[in-house]
């Protein structure tokens, strides 16, 4: 029984031990005034972020953009960095993207010209 039992708590360990700090909810800065949350899982060997609830000053409400992604299958880079793609709800654009992950925080780029200029926005982990 001791065995099994261990053997139970080291799966669990290890599963845990093998998610990428990106995956969880963030937080997305506002724009346009309104902001929303943004849940970030394995696309694949990728990382990607959908949107799963969204606010305006008043409160929640039913954006359009509920379910679509906003991050875009962001390949890690080591040392907390992601290159990928952004897509932009206020515009409809998709950028080169590139996220800059330290902790609970999070630093995302959409960037034109091959990167040369770049829009930013400073994140939070929500859990």
């Amino acid at each position: 029984m001791k065995t099994t039992l261990l053997a139970a708590a080291l799966a669990l360990a290890a599963g845990t031990a093998f998610a990428d700090p990106i995956e969880g909810l963030w937080q997305t800065q506002p724009d346009d005034g309104a902001f929303a949350h943004v849940k970030i899982a394995p696309c694949g060997e990728n990382y990607c972020g959908t949107i799963v609830r969204t606010f305006k000053t008043e409160g929640e409400y039913a954006s359009p953009n509920l379910g679509k992604a906003i991050v875009i299958d962001m390949t890690p880079k080591g040392g907390g960095a992601y290159q990928g793609q952004v897509w932009r709800p206020s515009n409809g654009k998709t950028y080169l993207g590139k996220i800059a992950l330290n902790g609970d925080a999070m630093k995302l780029a959409g960037c034109v010209a091959g990167g040369l200029f770049c829009a930013k926005q400073s994140w939070t982990r929500i859990k």
